[in-house]
């Protein structure tokens, strides 16, 4: 069973760099007919790409092409799991959650907030949920789903907010410590003010809290902490990643092996760590495959390679979900190309 769980439609804020990734994309699938970098080339590129921004990533246009790559790759259960963050409806919830104070760091993640929360989770919900069929008969299965920030304290007001869709999974991840997005490039800085045992601590503690709110049926990028390679002696973590592994075990909660750290940050490593795999793998922690896409044309990446590791640890069967209830599927050997 080839599978990837976490893909993303869609992400801001929006920059140039993210129209450049959106013009890849749309060149990748559908080149155009004009010589590159010729006046009419611009005209064209220019044109396509407004009529992405306007219609925004909903429509079965921009869906189909996480389709088409998954076709190509062989991937044959894909899903799909937009940002809590990006939903009108989650604005209060992240408000109360995340710094959005009159400090530096405040001010800034008001802005991000403010840039990225830009869609219905109706529409999102609506737009998966239809396309389910038309991927159906192509021969992939679709699976609605959503990354879901996990705040010490705001367990009853996520789950109220959980219950607004008829999801097959939930992801819950840690991207906040004490309101703080350190997982954001333009917030990093703000490692260098912090003692590294103690937010290490305050993050595998997080992550525990999280498990076990028994909120999510997936736990997001386990170790995604070492983002911007502020690292610890990972023998010094090796009793988190113990206690996380009982965890997950005693909740019956699955996790992931991401390939998003590996391509798209500076630390160039999956979450999680080969170490931190050894020990789940021990604990017999169930397991999917994410390739943490924000772009068609990533989708399956590095699927390959995450195959043969899971193999590699003897791990032989891979975690799937309909409507929150977890089936174990065998995992098959995969080529990829890429």
């Amino acid at each position: 069973m080839k599978v990837d769980y976490h893909i993303h439609l869609e992400e801001g804020p929006y920059s140039i760099g993210w129209l450049a990734k959106i013009n890849e994309a749309l060149q990748h699938y559908e080149p155009l007919k004009e010589e590159k970098h010729s006046m009419e080339w611009l005209v064209k590129t220019q044109e396509r790409l407004q009529r992405r921004v306007n219609e925004g990533p909903f429509t079965t246009k921009w869906i189909d092409l996480y389709l088409e790559e998954a076709v190509r790759k062989g991937i044959k259960e894909v899903g799909i799991v937009d940002h809590l963050y990006r939903f009108y409806e989650a604005k209060e919830y992240y408000e109360r959650y995340v710094d959005i104070s009159d400090s530096r760091l405040g001010r800034l993640q008001k802005e991000w907030l403010d840039q990225v929360r830009v869609a219905s989770l109706h529409d999102f919900t609506k737009a998966i949920e239809e396309a389910k069929e038309r991927w159906s008969k192509r021969g992939v299965t679709l699976k609605l789903g959503i990354e879901a920030d996990y705040f010490i304290g705001g367990e009853q007001e996520l789950q109220s907010l959980l219950a607004l869709g008829d999801f097959d999974y939930v992801i819950g991840s840690v991207h906040f410590l004490n309101g703080w997005g350190f997982d954001n490039p333009d917030t990093k800085e703000y490692f260098k003010e912090h003692d590294l045992y103690a937010l290490y601590d305050t993050f595998f503690k997080t992550v525990e809290c999280a498990v076990r709110s028994e909120l999510f049926d997936i736990i997001a990028h386990l170790d995604n902490i070492k983002v911007f390679n502020y690292r610890l002696d990972e023998n010094e973590q090796l009793s988190y990643y113990k206690e996380i592994a009982r965890a997950l075990v005693e909740t019956n909660t699955a996790t992931e092996i991401n390939a998003g750290l590996y391509y798209r940050y500076p630390v160039r490593e999956m979450c999680p760590s080969p170490l931190y795999l050894q020990v789940l793998a021990k604990h017999e922690v169930p397991i999917t495959l994410s390739s943490d896409a924000h772009y068609p044309n990533d989708l399956g990446k590095y699927v390959e390679e995450n195959v043969k590791t899971l193999r590699n640890h003897n791990i032989s069967h891979l975690a799937t979900f309909t409507k929150r209830v977890r089936t174990m599927r065998l995992l098959e050997e995969v080529t990829i190309s890429k």
